[in-house]
């Protein structure tokens, strides 16, 4: 099987092969720096900042993974400030997320080596760190075999497996008995995750519930001061109800102005706050709203804008960095990417801040957050563009409703932190030679 796994590793690098050379020729920014590190080439500068010092090794595959690293990260520096860190991804995205909400605490950022044996073998021998963190299932066979061959311990954390990975991993054999075999702690989101690690040969004393890291990212707490000069920026009139719409995807705006048109007629003050996920797409959905003959403006523009003009009803934020923070005076919050299959966004920055959230039914990269939000009655589900008008115009009417789930939101938020703390601890007792199956 382990033949068989790296014989298909190559042919699948050697048909990408001719699409990576178009990309390096083309100059695409960044990508022959993530080329380099991927074949397990760094430069002395590159790695200078763990120069004689063995460092904790965490890797998060891109955007999401990163959320979750992030509070880790924080963690163990906290409790281990002696210890450098270095965080590796897969992805061109989560390189530039690790940067943006780590980059000061993770001590080196990298790319992840390719998994095949020789540049394996070469990193690891190069970096020796004093542990390897894998973020949720970061299952990478060759990798794994380098860290075991030079007894690095290594620890997952965040672990999920759903059924429909217990069956696929099954097909993987003595690959996936000798990856577990090399974990030394197992720590998982949920009793589910824990009792499928363990169905797959994981050794059930090494094997805890550790929860789940994203509910500690740091959501930014908003003022009373702070709240109302973000009406005043976005010209929002502070005495009437906000929607807020976040990341949304094209398709979702056409569906979010059908439900804003309607609920205008019983809500006259109302206004719409739109931050499409890609901010190239502002002008393009300036356009549509404009063509809809509602007043509008970009949040870039609002500062150029005489005072006399009239309030806008559709403020579109075309910022980045600002989102989080304008959840803050949404009555309703709409998070996107969930109404088409896309799979949906982060729902735990408006639910921190304790606002009743509407998604669509494509979370299926938020599944365990979303199903916890929805069955505490957090977070509504509507599946088209009548639902979504109907349930606005209900959770508009209806003051108590909001303020019952708000608070639940905020609860749920509340009970589930902890996670990157317990985490770091049990990585503190790996190192420390005190692991579940002593």
């Amino acid at each position: 099987m382990w033949l068989i796994y790296n014989i298909v590793l190559i042919v699948l690098i050697l048909l990408a092969t001719p699409l990576l050379l178009l990309r390096l020729v083309r100059r695409e920014k960044g990508f022959g720096h993530r080329v380099r590190q991927s074949l397990g080439i760094f430069s002395v500068q590159e790695l200078e900042e763990l120069k004689n010092r063995r460092c904790i090794w965490v890797h998060a595959a891109s955007v999401g993974e990163m959320v979750a690293a992030s509070p880790i990260v924080k963690e163990i520096k906290r409790l281990m400030p002696d210890y450098p860190v270095l965080v590796s991804v897969l992805t061109a995205s989560g390189y530039k997320m690790a940067n943006n909400i780590i980059g000061g605490e993770a001590d080196v950022i990298i790319h992840f080596p390719a998994d095949l044996p020789w540049i394996v073998n070469k990193v690891v021998s190069r970096i020796q760190p004093r542990a390897f963190v894998m973020v949720e299932t970061e299952l990478w066979p060759n990798f794994l075999a380098a860290l075991r061959q030079h007894d690095i311990p290594v620890m997952m954390v965040n672990g999920r497996i759903s059924d429909k990975s217990v069956r696929r991993y099954h097909y993987l054999g003595k690959v996936l008995s000798d990856m577990l075999s090399g974990i030394r702690l197992f720590s998982m989101q949920s009793n589910i995750d824990a009792k499928h690690i363990i169905q797959l040969g994981a050794d059930p004393r090494r094997v805890v519930v550790g929860g789940n890291t994203k509910f500690d990212q740091t959501y930014t707490e908003i003022t009373t001061a702070q709240k109302q000069e973000i009406c005043r920026m976005l010209r929002l009139r502070p005495d009437q109800p906000v929607i807020v719409a976040g990341s949304t995807h094209k398709r979702e705006e056409e569906m979010l102005l059908a439900a804003f048109l309607q609920a205008r007629q019983d809500c006259p003050g109302l206004q719409m706050v739109l931050a499409p996920r890609e901010i190239s797409r502002a002008e393009e959905i300036r356009l549509l709203v404009q063509q809809q003959n509602w007043v509008v403006a970009k949040r870039t523009a609002l500062t150029e804008e005489p005072d006399d003009r009239p309030d806008p009803d559709i403020i579109i934020l075309d910022t980045i960095g600002e989102l989080g923070k304008v959840y803050s005076i949404g009555e309703i919050i709409f998070v996107g990417g969930s109404l088409i299959s896309h799979g949906g966004h982060n729902i735990l920055e408006p639910a921190a801040h304790g606002k009743p959230v509407l998604v669509g039914p494509h979370m299926f990269n938020f599944k365990e957050i979303y199903a916890l939000l929805t069955g505490r009655d957090c977070c509504l589900t509507v599946h088209n563009q009548q639902e979504l008008t109907d349930t606005i115009g209900r959770l508009l009417a209806d003051r108590e409703l909001r303020r019952r789930m708000g608070e639940n939101s905020l609860t749920v938020v509340n009970e589930n932190r902890g996670a990157a703390r317990r985490n770091a601890r049990h990585l503190q007792e790996m190192l420390a030679g005190k692991t579940q199956s002593d």
